[in-house]
């Protein structure tokens, strides 16, 4: 593994970081600017997972660059996972001593008739709770089983407590956009700058690292 990141002293507006990872199964290099307008240039060889990946950008207003090559002749489980835990590693060496945010985030998506809450804390104490049945094994040719995956990788990679929960849905698709989509805003929402906070971290310990 090997990674760069980059914070500039007296603002949050290059909070960024650059990873890859090299196994047997996956080869990945990913770059992740927290302070971005949404540009996402994804390329994972998963067609709806790049979907949801762009998506998750989009709403979290996260610069992405993802290039992902994977054992897909087997499935698409390294893939998605790898990518989960990249992109968790990522977020975390971008977020520094964490200075300054708001360390919450909570949203409600609606996706049609699908209806997903996320709510995240950046507390350095990796936990997934994860409350979304699926009425059906497959999207396409993706596994719906694979969405719990990424979600985990990433929650326990980026050092964050993060419940999903689906409150309305029967629709395989518009379940899984709508719980990308329900992070992306909650996580949005975490890493802002407080401008009440100052350079103050958001713990009565001092410390944000578990």
């Amino acid at each position: 593994m090997d990674g760069e990141t980059t914070q500039h002293p007296k603002t949050a507006a290059l909070r960024r970081a650059s990873l890859s990872r090299r196994t047997s199964e996956t080869e990945i290099s990913l770059a992740v600017t927290l302070d971005g307008t949404g540009q996402a240039e994804v390329a994972t060889g998963v067609g709806f997972f790049d979907h949801m990946l762009t998506a998750l950008a989009r709403h979290a207003l996260l610069d992405l660059t993802i290039a992902a090559k994977g054992d897909l002749h087997i499935d698409d489980h390294h893939t998605t996972e790898d990518v989960g835990i990249v992109l968790g590693q990522a977020v975390r060496q971008a977020l520094g001593d964490k200075r300054g945010i708001r360390r919450y985030g909570h949203a409600v998506v609606p996706m049609d008739e699908a209806l997903a809450e996320a709510a995240i804390d950046i507390s350095g104490r990796p936990f997934l709770a994860w409350s979304v049945p699926f009425q059906r094994p497959k999207i396409g040719s993706f596994d719906t089983e694979l969405v719990e995956e990424f979600f985990r990788a990433f929650a326990f990679n980026a050092g964050v407590t993060l419940h999903v929960t689906l409150k309305a849905g029967t629709n395989a698709h518009h379940v899984a956009e709508a719980c990308f989509k329900a992070l992306a805003r909650a996580l949005r929402m975490a890493v802002e700058p407080d401008p009440r906070a100052g350079g103050a971290i958001p713990s009565t310990k001092g410390s944000l690292e578990g």
